[in-house]
Parts: structure tokens; C-alpha cells; sequence
């Protein structure tokens, strides 16, 4: 049986890719801090662990629970991590602290955790963002943590290709989560207080597709990424964002 682990795999695209897993076949166990029905949804495929990303033991014991009910563990999903606008002037130390320790810094423990359990042809997964490929305003701290992501990516394949473990990063522009919804309502987002004009304002001016993706299409690269059929794929940061920023 193989198994992956997905942290923040209980809402928003992470429940798109513990979804995307388990139908796949993987004994999925996932990191976060609420379980929100994921036993009633699927059973005993998923194992919940409460689990605070930013705490390096709790990425270990993620790692363990899955090593516990499968033989390797094949792919661990970086997914945590929140996004929120402020300009430059309105950043504290405890703002600042919160987004990289969440983002960045819990991708970091999850990479090595992942690295301690994983054998030749494991796959790890880190879901970054556009934001990590360009700036855009009151959006420093955020752009910072996915530009670090990407960054530790980039590294990591080189580090662990002797060792046929590979390291992606997927970029997705805008998704309609709860969890986004909730930031465009910020003080100083970009939506300005209406977040479906600046849906429908951004995809005009910006998407070769007339779209944006959605979270099923997040959790199906994730799945391509874990198999054999990208085993010549390492290091990259794949945009996905139906060509909002063609590169």
C-alpha cells in the first residue's frame, strides 16, 4: 500500500488532494489542526493527526503514523499555509512571524521529516503560488514565504536527486477557497470589498483562458507529480493558471 501525507488536507485544496489520493488508491494521513470530517468522508483510508505545521516533532510524527500503516511512505504534500495582504507599513513581528513560520518555515520541516521516511522514488509535493514567481502590492510578506518556497524546492532536487527522491512545487493563481475568500476580505486586498468583481475583473484582464483552475485540477497535478510518470521531473515550479502568467 503506498501512502502519502497532505498537511492542511482537511479544507480547500488540500481536501481537493486527500480526495484525489484516496481514489487513487493511497493510505492518506492528514496534518492540521481541526479534523472537520474526514473520518465520516472516508473512512479509515484517512488517518487525522493534529498537527501544527510550524512544529518541526509534529511533521516527524506525521511521518511515523504513515510509516505505521504502509510499507514507504511515497509522497508528502506541503500544503499548509495561509495568504494575507498588508501593505509594507502595517507588518509587525507577529504578522511576519505567523505567515513565514506557517508557510515557509512549516514546508521546511515537512521537507526534512519527509526526507527521514521516504526511499528511492519518493515524491514530495510543495504547493506554492503564482505570488511566488511574481510581486504584487500589499502582498510582500506572502510573496516572500512562496518565493522561499520555490526557492527551497530548487534546492532540495538537487540535494536529494542522488537519492531519487523528487521535489516539485505547483504555483496555482487564484482559487475560490474559503480560505482566500476570507483573505480578499482584508482590509487591504485587492478586491476592495467585492470579491466577485475582482474575480470577474481578473480573469478578463489576465487569463489566456477566460478561467481560473480549480482545486480538483491543484490535487490532479499532485497525483501526476507522485507518479512514475513524471520520474523525470524534479525541481520545478509548475504554473498552473490556465495562462495568467506564461512562461
Amino acid at each position: 500500500m503506498k501512502s502519502a501525507i497532505i498537511t492542511g488536507g482537511n479544507r480547500g485544496i488540500g481536501r481537493y488532494i486527500t480526495q484525489s489520493f484516496v481514489n487513487a488508491g493511497y493510505f492518506v494521513v492528514v496534518g492540521a489542526r481541526q479534523e472537520l470530517g474526514l473520518s465520516k468522508e472516508f473512512g479509515d483510508k484517512v488517518e487525522f493527526v493534529s498537527c501544527d505545521v510550524q512544529k518541526e516533532s509534529d511533521h516527524f510524527e506525521l511521518v511515523n503514523r504513515a510509516l505505521a500503516k504502509a510499507d514507504t511512505l511515497d509522497v508528502y504534500v506541503n500544503n499548509a499555509g495561509f495568504s494575507a495582504w498588508r501593505p509594507i507599513s502595517e507588518i509587525d513581528d507577529s504578522f511576519l512571524t505567523e505567515l513565514f513560520d506557517t508557510n515557509l518555515k512549516g514546508a521546511f520541516w515537512g521537507c526534512k521529516a519527509a526526507t527521514e521516511g521516504m526511499t528511492s522514488g519518493g515524491s514530495i509535493i510543495n504547493i506554492s503560488s503564482i505570488a511566488g514567481k511574481r510581486g504584487s502590492a500589499n502582498n510582500s510578506a506572502y510573496c516572500a514565504s512562496k518565493f522561499g518556497m520555490n526557492g527551497l524546492t530548487q534546492a532540495l532536487a538537487k540535494e536529494l536527486g542522488p537519492r531519487n527522491i523528487r521535489v516539485n512545487a505547483l504555483c496555482p493563481v487564484l482559487i475560490k477557497t474559503d480560505g482566500l475568500l476570507e483573505a480578499l476580505d482584508g482590509k487591504f486586498s485587492p478586491a476592495g470589498g467585492d470579491s466577485e468583481k475582482f474575480f470577474d475583473d481578473f480573469i478578463s484582464n489576465n487569463s489566456a483562458l477566460g478561467r481560473l483552475p480549480k482545486g480538483e485540477e491543484v490535487a490532479e497535478m499532485c497525483l501526476v507529480l507522485a507518479s512514475d510518470k513524471s520520474s523525470a521531473i524534479t525541481g520545478q515550479c509548475i504554473n498552473l493558471d490556465c495562462g495568467v502568467f506564461p512562461q
